[in-house]
């Protein structure tokens, strides 16, 4: 058990069974009453977002995540297969917890995975990633119907929207969290 007064950023809770990722915090001592903390929490399985408010010192319950470094191997149906870099042990994520990462994970990449009594909750991959363009239209110019954009196939299948010059074969870098075209790669 830990008090509001130890609330950090990234620190994980466990509220009514589930597990929520501290986003933001603040501390508030208005004139009249008692302090209080104001909490911006996002669930780590849903993803959801909630507001709470705990009275200053009011006890809450942390929970401990483990994060650590791995390196992607391999698809196995719908389960990823990943390395632990310290101990070279092989772990199985399913499908489910990966999410729409898959579309942005190359085998030999590096990510972190958070774990929680032994079972993954979340994987993060680096903010950004390199990856080529397997399938995309020529560009025309004066084409300003799409805002000077056009969709592009990566390699790992996932379908991005990049600028007119960009051609086939051009490796781009590209935003992981919003897959966002960022640039090219020479």
């Amino acid at each position: 058990m830990a008090s509001t007064t130890d609330i950090k950023n990234g620190q994980v809770l466990k509220i009514e069974n589930q597990l929520w990722t501290i986003i933001d915090f603040q501390h508030v001592k208005p004139g009249k009453g008692g302090a209080f903390v104001r909490t911006k929490m996002r669930n780590v399985l849903t993803g959801k977002v909630v507001d709470k408010t705990y009275n200053a010192g009011a006890k809450i319950e942390t929970a401990t995540v483990d994060r650590r470094d791995y390196q992607y191997l391999y698809q196995d149906g719908e389960d990823y297969v990943f390395m632990d870099l310290t101990d070279y042990d092989q772990i199985t994520v399913p499908g489910t917890v990966v999410g729409d990462q898959a579309g942005f994970m190359l085998e030999n990449q590096n990510a972190t995975i958070a774990m929680h009594e032994g079972a993954p909750l979340y994987i993060e991959l680096p903010a950004s990633v390199v990856l080529e363009i397997t399938y995309t239209e020529p560009g025309l110019q004066g084409d300003r119907s799409s805002a000077g954009t056009k969709p592009a196939t990566l390699e790992t299948g996932v379908e991005i929207q990049v600028p007119l010059f960009v051609e086939q074969n051009t490796k781009v870098k590209v935003d992981t969290r919003t897959g966002d075209y960022l640039g090219r790669v020479s």
